[in-house]
Parts: structure tokens; C-alpha cells; sequence
């Protein structure tokens, strides 16, 4: 019934494999959709949202025990270097730690 699926992430455009395994969870859970995000990017921004934490269950982002890819930016607000841990698309501004934090606390 199922079978691997390869994706393209819509953030960082790596290919990666929808298994049968995530695929029957997805049914049980009830979701329609595929998912859009390989899985780093989805950590990525489901730590974003919770306010960039890793909810201290391990030392590092990725799960595979390496370190996760950095990629360098110029921040969108106050213009300075910074490092963000996904690939920048360039249709919405990417912002250093402080503006980031600064612009989520105006909301």
C-alpha cells in the first residue's frame, strides 16, 4: 500500500525520504498532507516557534549527533553578520539573534 517517497524541501530544497513508516503514522494521526519540510527544517522551525530552545533533551539540534549546518546571513533589521541554522530562500527577511528576539516580542 505504501512506498518510500523521495521530496524536495520547500526551505532548504534537499530531497528527502517520506518512509512507509512516517507515512502510516501520518494516516493514523489523520493528516492529509505530505509533509513539505526534510526533517532537520522541520526541528529547525518547530524550535524557532518555542523560542529556539531544544527543550534540553540533547545537546545538539540535528538528533544525528553532528552538528547542524550554519549558514551566513546579513541580518534583515540592523544590517550586521549573523548565522541562521537553515538556508536562506531570499523572499522573507532573516534576522540576527537580537532583532529576532526583538521582532517576536513586538507581536
Amino acid at each position: 500500500m505504501y512506498t518510500d517517497e523521495r521530496l524536495t524541501c520547500i526551505d532548504c530544497g534537499t530531497e528527502f525520504v517520506f518512509t512507509v513508516g512516517e507515512q502510516q503514522f501520518f494516516a493514523t494521526k489523520g493528516f492529509q498532507n505530505k509533509p513539505n519540510r526534510c526533517p532537520d527544517c522541520r526541528t529547525a522551525r518547530k524550535n524557532a516557534r518555542q523560542g529556539g530552545g531544544n527543550g534540553g533533551a540533547r545537546g545538539d539540534y540535528s538528533g544525528g549527533g553532528s552538528a547542524r549546518e550554519m549558514f551566513s546571513v546579513t541580518c534583515s533589521s540592523c544590517g550586521q553578520a549573523a548565522e541562521v541554522p537553515f538556508a536562506p530562500r531570499g523572499d522573507k527577511p532573516v534576522y540576527c539573534r537580537d532583532c529576532f528576539q526583538s521582532q517576536r516580542s513586538h507581536r
